[in-house]
Parts: C-alpha cells; structure tokens; sequence
C-alpha cells in the first residue's frame, strides 16, 4: 500500500505554483483543487480543522492563542495537543487500521499527540534566561539523530531557508528509517518574504521558486502519495490597525506599570483586543459594554466587519466576545502603549510568547536603523556564544509595523491568492475541497474509508 505524504506549504496559492514546477508536477500526475479555508486563516485554527475535520466552534482552536479566562493571561503559541477537541485524523485511521503509524513534523499542537514519531521546535529555556535552540522529539532518542535545530531561522528576521531545509531533511530520515504510513510535514518558508514584501513582489516569487527545489526530494519519494496544501494565502496590505490603542484612548483597555515599563492589564480592562494578522478577538468585561465597544471597533478605520461568529463557525467560548476582520489591506497590531518609552521590553524583541497578540514586525530588522539593529543581534550573539546574558532587541515598534508587506486571516478575495491542495492520486480528484473534507479525503487516500 502506498504511503502517504503531507506537506502543510503555508501560503501556497496558485499565484506562487506559476513559479514551481516541480509542486505543478504533483497536480499533473494527479489533480489540483481550490481549497476552501475556515475563519480565522491562521495557521492553528486551519490545521486544527484539517485533522479534525470540524470547525473552530466545535475543536476549539479560535485563533494562533486567545485570552484564557480561566487564567486571566493571553497565550499564544500552546503546543499541547489536548487544547484540540475531536477525533483526530491519527484516531480515525486506527478505528480501521490499529497498527497505523503517524510522524509528525512540525505541524501545531503536537505535545501529547498520539502518533508514532514527533518532531517540532522547543527551544532550551536556561535558568539564567538564556534561550537556546532545540527541538522536542518523541520518541527521546529520535533527538539525537538530528542536527540541530536552527531556530533562528525558523522565525525573526534572521528566518529563512535553513530552517525548512532542516525540516525537510527531518521528515526524510523518518520516512528513510522508520517508514511511517503517514507523514505530515509543515513548510514554513513562504510565511517570511510574502509578510516581509508582500505576496505581489519579486522577492514572493523567488522564494516559492527556491522552495520547490527544496522540496524535490520530499516529491521523488517512491511508493508514496503526496498531497500539498496551504491553510491560507498571504495577500498584499499596507494598513496596520492598532485596534489596542483605540480602546485604551477610550478608557477601556487598563495597563500597569512595572521600571516604566506598560503592561496590558487584562484582568481590570474593560476591553481589550488579542491581534491574530487579520482577526482581532475583542473580549468585553462587562455585557452592558458591548453595544458601545461594537459601535467603535466597527467605525475605527480599517475595520472591515464584525464578524457573525455563529455563520463563520467560530462561535466558542474561547472566543472574543468580538471578533473583528480588518480590510483586505489592513492588519492589527497588539500595541496598546501610546508611548514607545513606555513599550516593555519584550515589544523590541522575538518573543513569541510574551507578546498579547501576533507581531509580524519580528520578521523585519528595525526599518528605523536596520543596520543598528543587526549590529545589536551580532553583539547578543556573541554575548550568547561567550555564555553571558543578552537581550536580543531587532525589532521596531510602529516603523516595523508600517514596514509589513503581507498578512493573511480573512477568508480569501481573491482566486489568485487563495489556498490551494494538490494530489498526486488521480484517483481521488474533487472540484474543490473545503477544510473540514481535508480529513476524510486523508483517510480515502490511505485506503481506511470504503
């Protein structure tokens, strides 16, 4: 029986194929169809709804993170696999077949997850506050098989083509030593030049050309059917939309301060927004706030719609009690300081998890003073190699968010720049497929349905 391959190429869209023959090649053999996203496009909630088949009120995954009010803390970027309500496509398989094996490379939330092999970024958090690159690998001893993993090539502005070559080369050695009968491998590298320079420039086109010949060993494969698919295309904006600042201008969002430094106080605010790209989950205190919070956020330029959670399929309680969509050219910021002196410290730097709402501008080396702020990453750099502390602090503030050429989040506008899955089985071929069919047809091309 024929293995199957699954590579997640983020961003991909029928703009960028025009620059890849070899993903063309997978179509030609088998077919090409039109994928149909979920709200939010983002990368949790997409392959959330891949695996599960469901949507996001039903597994959970509103967004990349979202206000936990159980904790009173927002948090992006969880990892454990038990955030994620539903059978799983691993679960289903097994019903039919209960030796079925799974690898996952690099796909979300795959702490905990019931599969074979693991393998996904976990960087060393020192005790002294040092961060060094790393992966988590089930089982242990997979570890050590494997270079290391360059993490600052998987984000920052440093992101590049390193970091999904070594993803490639991953999900080879398991395919070459254990023999998976199902591999899901995620593909980062089309996120960086389209957020960087948009999805309409040249520098798109020359990292999805540098891409596929990456990928052709992956493609070559014997005995295995390949499906790639994309959760979302990237399209050009020019717009950020700090929805934070206008809802503390208005007295609703509250912030504390620690060394002069703010902090988003979510605890007292009355409102504040979790910026997702193009998707922002407003949570509201108090009920009787609604009306008026909902009359702002829609009249703040670059709002484009407060979306129906109930029609979008969104309507879960981790979700904002608003869910805004920004303009086809517009994106939100997280930024709630009025003062870049009062920003904290973290703002100025790669930091994932600290950070209430997704910043983009880390992918950017401060448009302010690029070269100052290379100069500043070589300096941590090299504190870092010498075994002493360093804040690594690249990232500007508004001038980096004024620089981002590319965001994604709505639901697609636009053929060109919409997400796309191709096959490489004929077999199976459908006009279309929307996101919650991705796990059923997973399940025919392995030979588990009737």
């Amino acid at each position: 029986m024929s293995r199957l391959l699954v590579l997640d190429v983020v961003g991909l869209t029928p703009r960028l194929l025009a620059h890849m023959p070899r993903l063309r090649a997978v179509a030609e053999r088998g077919f090409q169809a039109p994928l149909g996203t979920v709200l939010p496009a983002v990368t949790c909630s997409v392959q959330s709804t891949f695996l599960t088949g469901s949507l996001p009120s039903e597994h959970g995954i509103v967004g990349n993170g979202w206000y936990f009010r159980d904790l009173g803390e927002v948090l992006l970027w969880r990892q454990h696999n038990a955030l994620v309500g539903g059978e799983k496509l691993w679960d289903a398989a097994r019903k039919v077949r209960p030796d079925y094996t799974v690898a996952n490379v690099c796909w979300w939330y795959a702490m905990g997850a019931r599969v074979d092999w693991t393998i996904t970024p976990r960087p060393i958090y020192r005790a002294d506050g040092r961060k060094d690159p790393d992966c988590y690998t089930h089982p242990p001893e997979l570890h050590d098989e494997l270079p290391p993993f360059p993490l600052f090539s998987y984000w920052g502005p440093a992101a590049g083509m390193p970091s999904t070559r070594w993803i490639v080369d991953a999900a080879l050695h398991l395919w070459r030593t254990r023999r998976p009968d199902l591999t899901l491998v995620y593909v980062p590298h089309l996120d960086y030049d389209l957020q960087r320079f948009g999805p309409s420039s040249r520098r798109a086109a020359a990292a999805a050309a540098a891409l596929d010949k990456v990928l052709a060993p992956l493609l070559d494969l014997p005995d295995t059917t390949v499906v790639a698919l994309s959760e979302y295309g990237i399209t050009d904006v020019s717009r950020p939309v700090d929805i934070n600042r206008m809802l503390r201008a208005e007295g609703l969002l509250s912030v504390y301060v620690q060394d002069g430094m703010e902090y988003l106080d979510p605890w007292v605010s009355r409102a504040f927004a979790v910026a997702d790209h193009q998707i922002a989950h407003v949570y509201v205190r108090n009920a009787d706030d609604l009306p008026a919070v909902a009359k702002l956020c829609a009249a703040l330029p670059g709002v484009g719609s407060i979306v129906d959670k109930t029609a979008a399929g969104l309507d879960h309680p981790r979700a904002g009690d608003l869910v805004l969509e920004a303009d086809p050219d517009a994106w939100f910021t997280y930024y709630y300081w009025l003062d870049d002196a009062a920003a904290p410290d973290f703002a100025r730097s790669v930091e994932i998890h600290r950070k209430p709402g997704y910043d983009p501008a880390e992918l950017i080396f401060d448009p302010a003073g690029p070269a100052a702020a290379r100069r500043r990453a070589i300096t941590a750099v090299a504190r870092k190699k010498l075994g002493l502390r360093y804040v690594m602090n690249p990232v500007g503030l508004d001038a980096g968010a004024r620089a981002v050429r590319g965001s994604h989040g709505r639901l697609p506008s636009s053929a060109a720049d919409a997400p796309v899955l191709l096959c490489s089985d004929p077999s199976a071929v459908r006009a279309e497929v929307a996101a919650t069919d991705v796990k059923g047809l997973l399940l025919q091309l392995a030979g588990l349905t009737s």
